[in-house]
């Protein structure tokens, strides 16, 4: 499924301001419980909560075109997270992801192993119990 996007200004400086942050070379994380998350599930055709993403990038990072490559491959990284079969992502949430100035060289696993750990001390990934590793 797509992700969406934060689109309004005041929800950054929210996340920013008030959500949890964890911070590497590449990427800055912010986590702020979304308290628009129940209405977003409603409106969800597949009535399941999702979390609202945000990229931001400052123009000190570059120029545009690698500022537009930083962001695929942050949100390449996100969507790999998500994807992943051992790890379940919490939903409801707002997650802003800053890029910072050690991301221009970085390949997208970097990013991705650099982000899972940011969002597993922000206590945001949980380990998925698998059926088949029970003793009989």
């Amino acid at each position: 499924m797509k992700n969406v996007a934060i689109k309004e200004h005041h929800l950054y400086s929210k996340a920013y301001a008030k959500g949890q942050k964890c911070s590497g070379k590449c990427v800055a994380v912010y986590v702020l419980r979304d308290y628009a998350a129940k209405r977003l599930m409603l409106a969800n055709p597949e009535k399941k909560y999702l979390n609202r993403v945000g990229i931001a990038v400052s123009r000190k990072y570059g120029k545009a075109h690698e500022r537009n490559r930083a962001k695929r491959i942050l949100r390449e990284a996100y969507r790999a997270i998500e994807r992943d079969e051992a790890f379940t992502l919490k939903k409801g949430f707002l997650v802003v992801l800053a890029v910072r100035d050690a991301c221009k060289g970085a390949k997208t696993p970097e990013v991705e192993a650099e982000m899972r750990r940011a969002l597993t001390r922000l206590d945001m990934l949980i380990k998925r119990e698998s059926d088949g590793d029970a003793p009989k």
